[in-house]
Order: C-alpha cells, then structure tokens, then sequence
C-alpha cells in the first residue's frame, strides 16, 4: 500500500482499544481525557512555578476536581437536552446507564461540548464562592491552558473512530467505519480549536491589557474556529441541518461569538474588579 493509501485508511486500522487484558481494557479515548487532564494540570502548575498568577497549587489541584466534575455533569446533561431530549424522554435510565436492553455494556455515548461549558463555568463560580476568590482572575488564569488539553480530547474522538467528518473525494480524506472518504474534521478541530487557540491565548496570557478578557476571547475565537469546522463536520443525524444550512453546534458558535462579544464590552464599560486578592 502506498503511502497516501496508508493515510486515508489509517482510522479504519485503528483498534479504539489501548489496553485489552483479559476481559478488562482501556480505550484510546479514555488515555486521551486523562492526558488532557494532565496537561493542563501540569501547564497550570508552570504558571505557579512561574508566581503568573495569585494562585496556590493546593487551590487549583482543588478547582480541577470541580472542574471535571462539572465538565462530566455538563457535558452529558447538555447532550441530553441539547442533542437527543425526545430519546432521553422516553429512556431516561440511558443518562447514566452504561448497558442496552440485552445486557451488553456500551459505554455513556454523547456529550456536548457547549454543555461542558456551562459545567465547568457552574464549577468555578462554586469553587470562587468557597474561596472567595475573582472569578475574572481565576478565568485569566486557567483558560489559557485549556486549549491544550482540547487538543488530546478532538485526538480521542479521532482515535475513538466517531465525530467524523462530511464525505468527499479530497485526496486529505479518511475512510472511516462506514467505509466512505470523509473529512476527518477531528483532526481539524484539534488543530485550530486546540494547538493554535492556545498559542493564541498563551501568548496573551500575562499581557495586562488582556487582563479580564481571556474568558471572553477564548469564546469567541473558539465559536469562531468550530462554526467554520462544522461545515466539514458531519452533522447529528438525529439533528440534520437548521435553515437548511446550519448544524445547531454552528448555531450555539454563533451564540457562543455574540455573548463573548456582550462579556468583553461588559467588563470595559463597568471596569469589572480585576484586582489582585
């Protein structure tokens, strides 16, 4: 097989499972989550070696374990509203329920970013309560990071063989499980929603005009990358098109855009308290 062959049927010569050790295993997928985890665990913890921000590693080891909680919770529950509700309405058990009608184990399928988002932000204005902390500090602080480890979780989904791309006949196209050539628009969201918003947000992350406007630009450059990604992004099934045009992830982008916008002029017209604590 030459090497463009090689290339475009690399998903489908992928076994989703990393670990397999009698009847326990471990799937790619789930390597990936916990290496973004990681990484932004350790990037968060350069910039307390680096005194970057008024943090402790005892506080942040702290607003990760709520963070990850309120990603699971949100992600999921925003899958359920947002993406499948009528399915969930008559099974409302598949929520949380990781078996089918025979008994066979499937796993927690679907989870949506959007909703992870409002998990996570439900997690931190809980975590700046407890700690009375800034919340506009605390966004500066970890949202620079957390592009990095979008990176490792559009790379789970890639190696996990779903979330594929729309068909085409670009010689950059993979077969995937159904056998046709697909963008895999995966590997593009990891790219742009990952390595470059990071770069971009790293590279900003200590500049103090930017001080307040982290959380706001993330969302916009983010909606931004993701409504021009989906156009090669196969849409839900369950879902289709809006308009006859728009996926609703393109729809929540430009919501995601505007209220970015909204925050960013909110915070410069009252002069929000971006104060140390």
């Amino acid at each position: 097989m030459d090497f463009l062959g090689f290339y475009q049927h690399l998903p489908s010569d992928i076994n989703p499972v990393a670990i397999r050790i009698g009847s326990f295993s471990v799937a790619w997928y789930s390597l990936m989550y916990l290496a973004a985890f990681a990484t932004v665990y350790l990037l968060l913890s350069y910039r307390i070696k680096k005194k970057e921000g008024n943090f402790i590693q005892a506080e942040i080891t702290d607003f990760l374990l709520y963070a990850i909680l309120g990603l699971r919770v949100g992600a999921r529950l925003g899958y359920v509203f947002f993406y499948n509700p009528l399915y969930f309405l008559h099974s409302p058990a598949a929520i949380i329920w990781p078996y089918d009608a025979s008994g066979a184990y499937t796993g927690i399928h679907g989870m949506s970013y959007f909703g992870g988002v409002i998990g996570i932000v439900s997690a931190a204005l809980i975590f700046v309560k407890k700690y009375r902390a800034n919340f506009w500090q605390l966004a500066d602080f970890v949202v620079p990071a957390i592009p990095a480890g979008y990176f490792f979780g559009r790379l789970g989904n890639f190696l996990n063989g779903e979330l594929f791309g729309r068909v085409t006949d670009k010689p950059w196209g993979m077969y995937f499980s159904d056998g046709l050539l697909r963008h895999p628009s995966q590997l593009y969201e990891a790219y742009f929603e990952g390595l470059v918003l990071f770069v971009i947000l790293w590279a900003h992350r200590n500049n103090p005009k930017f001080a307040g406007q982290i959380l706001p630009i993330y969302l916009f450059d983010y909606g931004l990358f993701r409504f021009g990604i989906e156009f090669f992004r196969a849409p839900d099934p369950q879902l289709g098109l809006f308009f006859g045009a728009l996926t609703l992830n393109q729809i929540f982008s430009l919501l995601a855009m505007v209220l970015a916008v909204a925050i960013g002029f909110s915070i410069r017209r009252k002069d929000a308290k971006i104060i140390d604590r």
